[in-house]
């Protein structure tokens, strides 16, 4: 039997592991943590207008962007003025306009005088304008022709809004006839039955004032929706387009601006033409 020997194999030595340097570990972090950094410092520098403008920090532009707008609307505002020589101008002012400071109200650009004032007095079925009276006040005292005029909503009862009015607004003589604010179209219901709505407040305001009121609304909206049906009406139209420069005709009124400033008022302020002079103007007021 043969007898098997078994061969130690001989220890093969393992060269020892160098110890990693706590230095240059620190250092290979700090060096990718530094290459991180340079790059986003040179993304964030050159895409800095994009960050700045979307971080609010170039403020500064846009209030540059806005007076220029304001400047260009300015410019426009005494040409229409200045195309209207004669005719009476006036302002229309609401809640939004804060306290006005009537001893103030006197001219725009410091040359034509003001000689009437439109008034919110109230929206829809259940909303009084806040500045309402003071500035129903203020206009009487300041001995403007003052007018009063309901934004009206046209999903809301026309009946209820039409009371809403007459409950809030007493005319005197002298005062402008009462006027209807409509701008925006029904949601859910049909145009007919917006129309429907619109001659009864009509009808229920004059039933009670005695005197047709005025539709206030804007160009377009004049032409597509009432001009043909409410043709027995006087229309008090807004439009600030550039290309028009003359009152329309057929408008009483036209709120040509609604970016003009005025003594007394913070903020823009709505201004008017009317389609006549001041003495003109007294003959269509309350009697």
């Amino acid at each position: 039997m043969r007898r098997t020997t078994t061969r130690r194999k001989s220890a093969t030595r393992r060269k020892p592991r160098k110890k990693a340097s706590f230095f240059s570990g620190k250092v290979r972090s700090y060096s990718i943590i530094g290459i991180f950094i340079l790059l986003f410092l040179g993304v964030g520098y050159h895409y800095r207008d994009g960050f700045l403008y979307y971080l609010g920090f170039k403020s500064y532009k846009l209030k540059y962007e806005a007076a220029e707008a304001k400047r260009i609307s300015d410019v426009r505002n005494y040409q229409v003025l200045e195309n209207h020589q004669g005719k009476a101008i006036g302002l229309d002012v609401s809640e939004f306009q804060g306290k006005i400071d009537w001893t103030l109200v006197e001219t725009i650009e410091e040359n034509y005088p003001l000689e009437f004032v439109f008034i919110r007095a109230t929206a829809g079925n259940d909303r009084v304008d806040g500045q309402f009276e003071k500035n129903w006040l203020g206009a009487k005292n300041r001995e403007m022709i003052r007018g009063a005029y309901h934004y009206y909503r046209p999903n809301e009862n026309s009946l209820e809004q039409a009371k809403l009015f007459i409950k809030t607004v007493q005319l005197k003589k002298g005062d402008l006839p009462p006027v209807l604010d409509i701008e925006k179209l029904p949601k859910g219901q049909s145009l007919d039955s917006l129309k429907i709505g619109l001659r009864r407040w009509l009808n229920a305001v004059e039933a009670h004032y005695k005197v047709k009121p005025i539709i206030y609304t804007g160009e377009k909206y004049y032409d597509d929706f009432l001009k043909e049906d409410f043709s027995d009406y006087l229309f008090w139209i807004a439009n600030y387009n550039f290309y028009r420069e003359k009152i329309g005709g057929d408008w009483l009124f036209w709120q040509f601006t609604e970016k003009a400033s005025v003594t007394g008022i913070k903020g823009n302020v709505d201004v008017n033409i009317f389609n006549g002079d001041a003495e003109q103007l007294r003959f269509i007021t309350v009697e």
